[in-house]
């Protein structure tokens, strides 16, 4: 590994590229899939290759292959240094990267439970027994539960005296129960931790097991089944409560993919469009949300989905204030956006495979915990609803009018949780409804919850991101039909 990214960097120098580096890669994944208390599938891959970028005449050139010799080091640097050069022809500003002193060191995920060595039995047998958990539950009508799991290996040098390792771990899980009303068809879901793919970390197999999935299925189920006969969610402008989960989806949405720069800059447009957060809003005077709001961005967070030692342009690893007491401050950057603002980067920078460009990305985009406990926030909360677990969502291609549905809600009445209702569905406007934001769950409710399914890019790219997020009120927001 190390020889091959040597000697395509070499060769890449010889041929006259100001700037260099080389990425080697490869990822193991693996993962069970259980459905209504069968084994729907076992699969499990390897892919590996490596990468060359350059600049050349300031612009940016990118190779890869699979094919992983000497021959192909030297071809693959060659082609880059003629894509640098042609599009060089194309009118535009040259690139000027923010600077960075040359990385050294190794980094590893933490974890006590290596998943690939855990009997495969032993894994499937836990997913069974959460889907029979579920099952034992009268009406419902399909279960699903997963796990995935793998190992990512990477190796990146540059020009500039960069030599980094890192072998990165991830883990995650679900289930999911649905019930069907056999008069109506309708259906209603309940997921557990989590819906649309799963909770998930950089861990071990110690990540899976804390989820204590089997103990969650009964519940899940039951749910699911008093869904039915619930009665809708009311119309309206209301109170409302976010579980952790919903909050941090809403965080991904509205707040993660506005502060990615290159959607600022209109140098990505793809799949989720553009963003609101023009550069004239880094004044320091923009509120983005009440001034009990904060966000960062923070790629070391022990566990988060999110975290590494160095993004894939060799940036260390670090924490950086996004909006602070309600004032937007900062944006995900790269080495070639940053200094467009008199700004460096702050290692926001990764590419989900070896044959693609490594582009801003969110790491562990979080809500910063408040004071409260979840009990003391539904008793100072007179009339209201609580919503838990994400069903649907929308939002336009600038990150600000959205529409998002979840699986269960809660009247609230004078400051107790009433009757469930389904169906439930919240709009608004991105820092509207952050400035509604009254009221924060402390540390204890406060949970770094994985997304390991977010889209980006042409050709699509699905990376892994983390969102620290604990239950959170807002005040005067559009529950139900209603205009955005």
């Amino acid at each position: 590994m190390r020889d091959l990214a040597n000697r395509a960097l070499n060769i890449a120098q010889q041929l006259g590229a100001s700037y260099i580096d080389v990425r080697v890669m490869e990822r193991t994944t693996e993962g069970i899939d259980v459905k209504n208390g069968r084994v729907e599938g076992i699969s499990s891959g390897t892919s590996s290759g490596f990468n060359v970028r350059v600049i050349v005449d300031g612009a940016w050139g990118f190779a890869s292959s699979a094919n992983m010799d000497d021959a192909e080091a030297e071809r693959v640097a060659r082609q880059a240094i003629q894509i640098a050069h042609a599009s060089a022809l194309v009118a535009g500003e040259p690139v000027i990267l923010s600077p960075l002193a040359a990385q050294h060191g190794f980094y590893r995920t933490p974890m006590q439970k290596d998943p690939f060595t855990i009997p495969l039995n032993q894994k499937v047998q836990l997913l069974l027994d959460a889907d029979a958990a579920m099952r034992s539950v009268q009406g419902v009508a399909l279960t699903n539960s997963n796990m995935e799991y793998a190992r990512e290996h990477k190796l990146f040098v540059s020009s500039e005296g960069s030599e980094v390792e890192q072998e990165l771990n991830d883990v995650g899980a679900a289930i999911d129960a649905s019930a069907v009303d056999p008069t109506s068809s309708e259906i209603q879901t309940r997921s557990y931790p989590n819906s649309f793919g799963r909770q998930a970390g950089t861990s071990g197999y110690e990540f899976i097991e804390a989820m204590n999935l089997v103990d969650h299925g009964a519940r899940i189920g039951e749910e699911a089944v008093k869904l039915l006969a619930a009665p809708q969610c009311p119309s309206g402008v209301t109170t409302i409560i976010l579980d952790g989960p919903q909050t941090a989806l809403q965080v991904h949405e509205s707040c993660g993919h506005p502060i990615e720069l290159d959607r600022v800059l209109g140098m990505e447009a793809g799949f989720v469009g553009k963003s609101f957060l023009t550069t004239d809003k880094l004044n320091g005077h923009y509120h983005y949300g009440s001034d009990i709001v904060n966000l960062t961005a923070d790629a070391t967070i022990p566990g988060g989905l999110g975290t590494f030692g160095w993004d894939d342009e060799g940036v260390p690893a670090q924490r950086t204030a996004i909006v602070t007491n309600g004032i937007f401050s900062g944006y995900l950057m790269s080495r070639d956006t940053a200094p467009m603002l008199g700004l460096t980067s702050n290692g926001c920078v990764r590419a989900d495979s070896w044959n693609r460009l490594p582009m801003i990305r969110m790491t562990n985009v979080s809500l910063e915990p408040g004071t409260w406990t979840l009990d003391d926030l539904i008793a100072d909360t007179d009339d209201g609803i609580y919503m838990s677990i994400n069903k649907s969502w929308s939002i336009d291609d600038r990150r600000l009018n959205f529409q998002f549905g979840v699986e269960l809600a809660y009247e609230i009445k004078h400051g107790k949780l009433g009757q469930m209702l389904k169906n439930a569905n919240y709009t608004g406007i991105t820092p509207q409804f952050w400035g509604s934001c009254d009221a924060i769950c402390n540390r204890d409710a406060w949970v770094v919850w994985g997304t390991p399914n977010c889209g980006k890019g042409e050709p699509i790219q699905v990376m892994r991101t983390g969102h620290g997020a604990a239950p959170a009120r807002f005040r005067n927001v559009q529950v139900g039909v209603g205009r955005w």
